[in-house]
Parts: structure tokens; C-alpha cells; sequence
């Protein structure tokens, strides 16, 4: 009999699991799955309404608005240790744990954005459920609803240990234009990244860092199954949008959220290390005194 009851009893297969993975292995010693679920200022959504409403069974809510910075003057900035520990071990997360995390956007919105942020911090045992909740209910997997019951256990210990390398702050990106060895690559919607349409946060200018590239999130799936795209598509798309996974990429879009969608597809085909401007568009698109170029980009150099 083991006798340890800390140690890991389930192995993730990588940064991506399945539905039926996940439902083969629900209540597992040391699983945690977290609704990490997030949405748009003016989208009209509530993700923690939805998960009272619907979530796969045995499930937490993962916040990660409290789970940022809370005392950032730009949204989702990463906490620090301390605060993110808390987090963490709220949720049920230790060191010794395997953490599934979905969201209920269709398109691995928000899910991906605590996957980096556990990564971020030192775990590697966390991964993304491939389609989210609407996978999930589509495969003909039972859900739940209503207040969850809390558990009086107390949590085991996280330990944060953060990685440097996976994140870039604004100075960093402001160098890192023109670079040879490292190219942005910008996750918003086109017309955003054009300047033609508008942006969801107040006050902020419209265009892209100059010379970065351009692939949107919702792009990075497959619309017909919720599924991200495979590797041969996702070579055509950072192909076409002249992007080589063979320099240090970095990952941007309006709060440092859909850029984490780009970092998971990346890291499933075998690209692990792509860093993400943490202040994204809310913080560059807010300054004045930072260079900001419009319409499609640049053509790529040979």
C-alpha cells in the first residue's frame, strides 16, 4: 500500500489533454481540474455564473482576475509568488499535483492563460483541456452545478518558483524591435492589430508594436470541432504569417491572455519557451511615448 499521500499518481501526456483522457481519470489521486474560464470586458459573460451554473465534475474555479496582481494598474499583470502560493493552494494545487485546466470559450481562451501562469511559476505538470467545457459536453461527458462543497483539508504547500525566460516586461519588447533573433507575434483579432477596429478597453490607441506579426487566436482553432489546429495547419499559419519558431518569440495581444493560447500550441509542437509581454496591449497601447505602427504587417524580410 503507498503510503505516501502526496505523490503524484497521475502523468499528464503533455501540455494537451483530451476529453476522454480526462474522463477516464476524473477523481484521481492528485488530479486538480480548474475552470480557468475569462472573457472580454463587454462580452456580456460571467465566468464564475457559468461555472455555478455548468462545469465538469470535481472542478474549481480558478479566478484570474484575483489571481493577479491586485495591486497592478493594468489587468492580468503576474502576482507575485506569495500572492500566486495563495492562489495555488486555494485551488487545491501542490507541488505534487497534475493540473488540468479548461475554460468555456470555445477556443481555449483563457484556460491557456493559467497553464503559462502555473508554468510560469515552476510547474510542469499542468496542461489544457483541447476544446474546454463545450468539448466536453459535446463528447457526452456529465457535468455539474451549484455551489461546490468546500473541503476542510488543509492544502498541501506550492512552492513558486518563477522562470524568467517566459515572460518580457515593456523595456524588453521596446529592445527587442528589429532584433534578429526574436520576432513579436501579436494574438488580437486583425482588425485590432490594424488599427481599424475599435479596442474592448477604454483609451487605449489602436496599430501593433512595430514589426510584429500577426496571427489572431481564434485561428489557432478549428472552428467546426473546438479543437486547436494540428501541427501541419499551425505550420501553414505561423508560415504564412511569416513567423519562424526558430527565434525567441514573444507573445502579445490585449491583456496577455489569448498570447497564452499561442505559447500552449506552440509548446504541443514541441516549442516550449515562447514568452509573453505580460502588459500587452493595455499597457503599450496606453503609453504615448512608445512606438505604435497600423494597417497589416510588415512584409517579412528574406
Amino acid at each position: 500500500m503507498d503510503s505516501t499521500p502526496n505523490r503524484r499518481r497521475v502523468s499528464l501526456p503533455g501540455p494537451a489533454v483530451s476529453t476522454d483522457w480526462l474522463a477516464s481519470r476524473i477523481g484521481a489521486p492528485g488530479l486538480v481540474v480548474l475552470d480557468g474560464s475569462w472573457y472580454l470586458p463587454g462580452s456580456g459573460r460571467d465566468a464564475s455564473q457559468e461555472y455555478l451554473q455548468r462545469r465538469i465534475p470535481g472542478a474549481g474555479f480558478f479566478d484570474i482576475d484575483r489571481c493577479s496582481d491586485p495591486e497592478a494598474p493594468l489587468p492580468h499583470t503576474i502576482p507575485t509568488p506569495e500572492h500566486f502560493r495563495g492562489c495555488a493552494e486555494e485551488a487545491g494545487v501542490s507541488d505534487d499535483s497534475a493540473v488540468v485546466v479548461y475554460d468555456g470559450s470555445g477556443v481555449n481562451l483563457s484556460a491557456c492563460r493559467v497553464w503559462w501562469t502555473f508554468r510560469y511559476f515552476g510547474l510542469d505538470s499542468v496542461a489544457v483541456l483541447d476544446g474546454g467545457l463545450q468539448r466536453w459536453v459535446a463528447s457526452g461527458h456529465s457535468t455539474a452545478s451549484g455551489t461546490p462543497m468546500r473541503t476542510l483539508e488543509a492544502p498541501a504547500p506550492f512552492t513558486p518558483a518563477p522562470r524568467p525566460h517566459l515572460i518580457r516586461d515593456v523595456d524588453q519588447v521596446l529592445g527587442a524591435i528589429g532584433a534578429a533573433d526574436t520576432q513579436i507575434v501579436d494574438m488580437r483579432p486583425s482588425g485590432r492589430f490594424a488599427g481599424t477596429a475599435p479596442e474592448p478597453r477604454e483609451g487605449l490607441r489602436g496599430g501593433h508594436v512595430p514589426g510584429s506579426r500577426n496571427i489572431p487566436y481564434t485561428s489557432l482553432v478549428d472552428p467546426k470541432t473546438g479543437l486547436s489546429v494540428g501541427k501541419a495547419a499551425l505550420a501553414r499559419l505561423i508560415a504564412d504569417a511569416g513567423v519562424d519558431p526558430a527565434m525567441q518569440l514573444v507573445g502579445t495581444c490585449g491583456s496577455g491572455t489569448s498570447a497564452c493560447a499561442f505559447a500552449w500550441r506552440m509548446a504541443c509542437s514541441g516549442y516550449p519557451d515562447v514568452a509573453i509581454y505580460d502588459g500587452s496591449w493595455s499597457e503599450w497601447g496606453g503609453r504615448t511615448d512608445l512606438p505604435v505602427d497600423t494597417g497589416p504587417p510588415d512584409a517579412p524580410t528574406a
